[in-house]
């Protein structure tokens, strides 16, 4: 069975994440009814909640699954938040996935997205003005469908080894993360590369970036500063399409500095 990328043995990680931070995150598998069809996903919260919390939604690359894609641990890397990690269904050859266009297979991972929000803001003392979605590959694909679809839902966007779909261009301005593979094969670098730069001009960031510090490994870290305080950043390492060691905390770097109302980020 093809799969885009594996981790850990999906049971030993969850059971990893339960073990060894019990006092830390509240694990709960939550299902919801979209369109007459049953989706779930991987819940994982603050064990108390002192505040309204950000909102992290996660999707998972292509033949993948929310039980596995947890040990990207983006709960560990932002312990006060509540991070969703969503399952997609069976798309054309029958793996798991999810749209990448608008109208597609009846916008059920839109119509998702919405009914997720809805029942999370009730089940969790949630931060409006702090939800936030990534993904990967083809979970990468949908987190800018959502910046197309519903850039008025989410305060910034993460893509890990993703590409804009020429119907699904985002056209309002919102902060964005890319990080991606020179060396990528299977989504080619050069359409990683043409949405980085449809961001840039979306978003109307300064012509030359400011080189940034990273934590992943022989990163070259591009942050592009906007006026408007939608800046992008780009995070391209030498390896292929991965989601390499500290992605997740540089994900979680990034998205603490916005909020949808328009917090400027620091200068990086």
């Amino acid at each position: 069975m093809r799969s885009e990328h594996r981790w850990l043995c999906a049971a030993a990680a969850l059971a990893m994440l339960l073990v060894a931070r019990p006092a830390r995150a509240e694990f709960r598998l939550v299902k919801f009814t979209v369109d007459g069809v049953e989706r779930r996903a991987f819940v994982f919260a603050p064990s108390k909640q002192t505040a309204n919390a950000p909102l992290v939604l996660a999707f998972h690359g292509h033949g993948d699954s929310a039980e596995n894609y947890v040990g990207v641990d983006l709960q560990s890397a932002w312990p006060e938040a509540v991070v969703a990690y969503f399952d997609g269904l069976a798309v054309r050859d029958g793996l798991s996935g999810w749209q990448t266009e608008p109208g597609q297979d009846g916008d059920r991972d839109l119509k998702l997205v919405d009914v997720a929000i809805g029942s999370l803001r009730k089940a969790y003392r949630i931060d409006p003005d702090r939800v936030y979605a990534t993904g990967f590959s083809n979970g990468a694909h949908f987190t800018y469908l959502l910046w197309a679809d519903r850039p008025n839902i989410f305060a910034a966007y993460a893509a890990v080894a993703g590409r804009i779909r020429p119907n699904a261009a985002p056209m309002q301005p919102k902060p964005l993360l890319h990080v991606g593979g020179r060396n990528d094969h299977q989504v080619d670098f050069m359409d990683q590369m043409a949405a980085m730069d449809l961001a840039r001009k979306i978003d109307g960031v300064a012509a030359a970036p400011a080189m940034c510090a990273s934590l992943i490994a022989a990163t070259r870290c591009s942050f592009y500063a906007s006026a408007n305080g939608t800046p992008v950043e780009t995070l391209v390492h030498p390896g292929g399409h991965a989601y390499p060691e500290g992605t997740s905390e540089e994900i979680v770097k990034f998205f603490k500095q916005f909020k949808l109302q328009g917090a400027k980020p620091a200068k990086r």
